[in-house]
């Protein structure tokens, strides 16, 4: 991999992470399109830790409290943070289950194109109908069946082309949770997603034997950090503003355009 492969992928990642218009989706163009390599393991392993560092520079302040609520004085002096943390990890459970027991069928079954086109506008018009709902709990207003439900929803990003961040936003919205609670929710249900695929494509890393490009790891690296951390500001900004209607209409557009170059 080329730097001008690593620095366009490492932006690409690091935009459509948070964003709700999948990153598979737009990952896979480049190789059908420029006919680009894999990117490889250590690549792989450099965006998400870049986009991990983005996603937890931006939430500090919840996540620290969080943090200190679990493990200091077992919530009394944080109690709603120390609930929320708990809550997260719960509706974490789904996804880390249906990846466990599914993962073969999903590397040999649902990693094609066509997958991706349907996933891409089907979930696009799903979105549609969640920018129409007008929650209006906060967090303190996130009980355990929707936290369930938003995890399980979560777990649907296994199918490439879904968009973790779409599927769940779609979910908190149609169980009542603001558009901005929504999102901090989806993004603070990321760390540990994030992570625990961090830690496996590390491990997996580990024990590969391929040569490792540290010039394109550093690329990888401060990419997705940069460019992750101003997409989660600016859509935390603008997500009471505009709503979600511009990503749907970026996802249909999306999908006619891969279902033409695949075709």
């Amino acid at each position: 991999m080329t730097i001008d492969h690593a620095l366009f992928l490492a932006l690409i990642q690091g935009l459509t992470e948070f964003l709700p218009i999948s990153s598979s989706a737009h990952l896979i163009l480049p190789s059908v399109i420029f006919g680009w390599p894999d990117q490889g393991l250590a690549f792989d392993v450099a965006v998400h830790f870049g986009t991990l560092g983005a996603v937890i520079l931006s939430l500090r302040v919840e996540i620290k409290r969080i943090v200190t609520a679990m493990l200091v004085g077992f919530g009394r002096r944080y109690p709603r943070q120390a609930r929320l943390g708990w809550l997260i990890g719960l509706a974490t459970f789904p996804a880390v289950l249906t990846g466990l027991l599914a993962k073969d069928f999903v590397e040999t079954s649902l990693r094609n194109e066509f997958v991706i086109v349907l996933a891409t506008v089907g979930f696009g018009l799903l979105l549609w109908w969640a920018h129409y709902q007008r929650g209006r709990s906060g967090f303190g207003g996130i009980d355990l069946r929707q936290a369930i439900l938003i995890g399980c929803a979560q777990a649907l990003a296994l199918i490439p082309g879904t968009s973790r961040s779409g599927i769940t936003l779609t979910a908190a919205l149609w169980l009542g949770l603001s558009r901005r609670v929504a999102a901090k929710f989806s993004f603070l249900l990321s760390v540990p997603i994030i992570l625990g695929a961090a830690a496996l494509k590390m491990n997996d890393l580990i024990e590969a034997t391929e040569p490792v490009a540290w010039d394109t790891i550093l690329v990888g690296v401060i990419v997705s950090f940069l460019s992750a951390y101003l997409c989660i500001q600016l859509f935390l900004t603008w997500i009471q503003r505009i709503g979600l209607l511009p990503f749907v209409a970026y996802r249909l557009a999306l999908g006619m355009i891969l279902l033409i170059v695949i075709i």
